[in-house]
């Protein structure tokens, strides 16, 4: 098997930078069945960014409003694949002939020779950045 990258909406929120609060967010998500694709978070000021890919974005937007998040929608590339050396350098290099810079990723090796991807572009190369990738 290959990779399979396709866009995906994520949510954006930004919640208090202590601890328990990422804690207290993830909870009430279980708690309501939502099943996140991905999720990654860092320090904003005296802030927390978490982007969320939840599977059902239904769910997720409604378990959000029990968590009194605020959420802004956006795009992003999910890739999910064969792990093996290389495999993130020839998407960052499609990318970049195609003249398109990546603001962000994180990637991570799942075990069992598979690894995953999220990836941010510019929100005026999405479509381009989509059609280099093939993703739907």
């Amino acid at each position: 098997m290959g990779n399979e990258i396709r866009k995906v909406d994520y949510y954006k929120a930004m919640i208090a930078d202590k601890a328990g609060e990422g804690a207290r967010v993830l909870e009430i998500l279980a708690e309501a069945g939502v099943n996140l694709l991905a999720v990654t978070g860092f320090p904003r000021g005296r802030k927390a960014q978490v982007d969320f890919v939840p599977e059902d974005a239904a769910a997720f937007k409604k378990a959000a409003r029990q968590a009194r998040l605020a959420v802004t929608k956006k795009t992003a590339f999910l890739i999910q694949g064969d792990d093996r050396a290389g495999v993130l350098a020839e998407t960052a290099s499609r990318l970049a002939a195609a003249g398109i810079n990546i603001t962000a990723v994180d990637a991570i090796a799942a075990g069992g020779g598979r690894y995953g991807a999220i990836l941010w572009v510019k929100a005026a190369d999405v479509k381009k950045a989509a059609k280099v990738l093939g993703a739907a």
